[in-house]
Order: structure tokens, then C-alpha cells, then sequence
């Protein structure tokens, strides 16, 4: 039973490591791959999304402004929050 524990414990860890290494992302300069990478629960085509959305209506102001992309959920930003930036902070 033990061996299970560990075994679960070591692969919830590898698995949060991703997510944990990719680093704050500002949403309103990164390009689709750049997004999809840093947040978490967000791929390609949800990040292609949060572009299409971005460049239809302007740059996102905060993280409540990304409600406006269909199908991305508060849960989803929520989680990313440590993540998200929206000013000239990063160009990445």
C-alpha cells in the first residue's frame, strides 16, 4: 500500500512541474504556442482563442477580461493567475 502512496505522490509532482516552470506570460503579446505552454488547462486552440479574441477586440486589461474568450473558465484563469500579465512587464 505504501509503494502506491509514493507512486501516486511522485507522479501528482511530475506532473505539476510543467505548469510550475513555464513562467509568467503576458497574454496580450505572446503568440499562441507561448500561451498554450505557461497556462495551464490552455492549449493550442484555446490560446489560438484567447489571440483571435485579443486582436477582434483589444488587449485584455486583466484577468476578468478574459471571460470574453468562449470556453475559457474562470476555474482556468483562476488557476493561472500567478501567471497572467497584461502590462509592458514582460514581452514574452
Amino acid at each position: 500500500m505504501r509503494v502506491k502512496g509514493m507512486t501516486a505522490a511522485m507522479l501528482a509532482a511530475i506532473l505539476a512541474v510543467p505548469a510550475a516552470l513555464a513562467g509568467p506570460v503576458n497574454v496580450n503579446k505572446a503568440d499562441a504556442r507561448a500561451l498554450a505552454e505557461a497556462l495551464d488547462g490552455v492549449g493550442l486552440a484555446k490560446a489560438e482563442a484567447i489571440i483571435q479574441e485579443r486582436e477582434a477586440n483589444g488587449p485584455f486589461k486583466d484577468a476578468g477580461d478574459l471571460s470574453r474568450v468562449k470556453g475559457l473558465g474562470a476555474k482556468t484563469v483562476e488557476r493561472n493567475l500567478p501567471n497572467l500579465q497584461f502590462g509592458e512587464e514582460s514581452k514574452k
